[in-house]
């Protein structure tokens, strides 16, 4: 299994004040999400819009790997996550976290989704 994570769909799904730390909000899930790596075996892509701290991308290793969004704007993250899919479809089973309807329209029939909130739970456990 290859999870590929949206990562500001993530961290902006709770209401914690996210918005006046961007930055340590994408640190903090990928330091959650990294602990909740050495659990398991499967390959995990956690995907960010641009800017991205040098720290959090420092927590990338083992399974996991944390990538920028090729380019800034709208949908960036979006589109490198689509293309992530591409890239990996038919080799292996795919399944992506977001709660953004339009990438799961965009998705449909090439990977399986999980929500964001249901993924928080399982960081939770």
């Amino acid at each position: 299994m290859h999870w590929v994570i949206d990562g500001n769909n993530v961290f902006g799904s709770r209401p914690d004040g996210w918005w006046n730390d961007r930055s340590g909000a994408a640190g903090r899930l990928a330091q959650r999400v990294a602990e909740w790596c050495r659990t398991h075996d499967d390959r995990v892509t956690l995907v960010f819009d641009a800017p991205v701290d040098g720290a959090t991308l420092e927590l990338a290793g083992g399974n996991l790997a944390i990538e920028v969004a090729k380019r800034r704007g709208r949908d960036a993250a979006d589109d490198r996550i689509v293309e992530l899919v591409g890239d990996v479809q038919g080799v292996e089973e795919v399944l992506v976290v977001t709660s953004d309807n339009g990438l799961r329209r965009r998705l449909e029939g090439r990977a399986s989704v999980l929500g964001a909130g249901r993924f928080l739970e399982r960081l939770d456990e």
